[in-house]
């Protein structure tokens, strides 16, 4: 069964209502603090996999929409982050970022020790460590194919996207019960009245923190914003073409990010600020699209069909997200409010993907109140430095005499 491109933006916007039915009506989800991209894309995604299972029928979503949606989020993202803010944010944005790089290191040791305890190719090991987990569908695409090409691991590319499949899901299920488990630490008010903590009595009514917030625009802020999009997915993508291939080789969104970026503050230093509102309101809708896309067009059956070294893998990553986040990554970034949701969008991005990690982290500031700072920080981490460190780790580690 092919739906084509328009019926699969309908089936999107309708993951999308369900999902929001779902967390009003399913109290559960509203504890646990699910992103609704995520409660209403699971749906679709095991429908789906009960009609492959039961019905022998492959659905087929035409996803040609899903990578532009995904670059005009991280375009938004760009033209969101002001160099000025993010001044203030530095000795936080490093600490966070000593505390991911962490984590790279290691997810790639316990994927590898756990590959050769069960007797498989070490390489498996990196599939399912940070290849796959921080570095998302493309990075394990592409380094399934090296692994193959240069190394001869077969079902490399598969197992990578299995892995990286299995990363998106858990990656949306477990910011929120982290964060809720981590509120009773400090309290479940300190989100909504704690000065300073970047809680709610500073509101920002253009934050990406605020989805479901009214954003005032007009036809002309608005087409402005698009064209500002218009030229990051442009120059970005023709940016990424110049440098592939080379040592400075990064995925087509980071260009785009760091296009929207520079478009940003060259209007500021100009006199000629890009229209907030306008900015949060596009970010907003093409994250959400995007989200209930990725998750409705999963194969779950891929993730069924796992070996079992493999899963096991996986498994123990995901307990190692769970207890790293708890135990490092909230204590060093303050053990407060703002490291509440810089922790939910850690487990957001270390098993999934940058959307998946702002999707939690408004989850969580939906229900407990805002943080400036995790805004600040997490896009910039999680969409630009990490996949320079994933690329730098990944080359370390084969490296080693195991792999030769």
């Amino acid at each position: 069964m092919n739906v084509k491109v328009y019926g699969t933006l309908v089936v999107a916007s309708l993951v999308l209502l369900v999902g929001q039915w779902l967390v009003a009506a399913v109290p559960i989800l509203r504890k646990w603090t699910i992103p609704e991209p995520v409660a209403g894309g699971i749906v679709a995604a095991l429908i789906v996999f009960g009609l492959h299972s039961f019905a022998h029928t492959d659905v087929v979503f035409d996803t040609s929409l899903q990578a532009p949606l995904m670059q005009a989020f991280f375009a938004t993202i760009g033209l969101n982050a002001n160099l000025a803010n993010l001044k203030h944010g530095g000795p936080v944005l490093v600490r966070f970022l000593a505390v991911v790089v962490a984590l790279l290191v290691l997810q790639n040791v316990l994927g590898i020790a756990l590959a050769m305890a069960f007797g498989v190719d070490p390489l498996f090991g990196l599939l399912g460590g940070s290849v796959s987990l921080a570095g998302g569908h493309g990075t394990g695409a592409a380094w399934g194919a090296v692994f193959t090409e240069h190394h001869g691991l077969q079902s490399a590319t598969e197992a990578a996207i299995a892995c990286a499949t299995f990363g998106l899901v858990m990656g949306g299920i477990l910011g929120g019960p982290v964060a809720q488990h981590l509120m009773k630490r400090i309290g479940a008010q300190a989100g909504a009245d704690t000065p300073g903590a970047g809680g709610a009595a500073t509101p920002d009514p253009y934050a990406f923190e605020e989805p479901k917030a009214e954003q005032p625009t007009t036809p002309g802020a608005f087409i402005n914003t698009l064209t500002l999009i218009a030229i990051s997915l442009a120059v970005g993508e023709a940016l990424s073409g110049l440098i592939a291939g080379t040592a400075f080789e990064l995925p087509t969104f980071v260009c785009v990010l760091f296009v929207g970026v520079l478009l940003a503050n060259g209007l500021a230093l100009i006199g000629r600020p890009v229209a907030e509102h306008a900015v949060a309101l596009i970010g907003n809708v093409s994250l959400a699209l995007f989200l209930a896309m990725a998750l409705m067009t999963l194969r779950l059956w891929d993730l069924a069909a796992l070996a079992l070294p493999v899963f096991t893998i996986l498994a123990a990553q995901t307990l190692l997200m769970v207890v790293y986040a708890i135990f490092v990554t909230f204590r060093a970034m303050g053990a407060n409010y703002d490291a509440v949701v810089l922790t939910a969008g850690h487990c957001g991005f270390g098993l999934g993907a940058t959307p998946t990690a702002i999707a939690n982290m408004q989850a969580v500031t939906a229900r407990f109140g805002h943080s400036h700072l995790a805004f600040l920080v997490v896009p910039m981490v999680a969409a630009f430095f990490i996949d320079i460190a994933n690329a730098i780790t990944i080359k370390l580690f084969l490296m080693l005499p195991i792999f030769h």
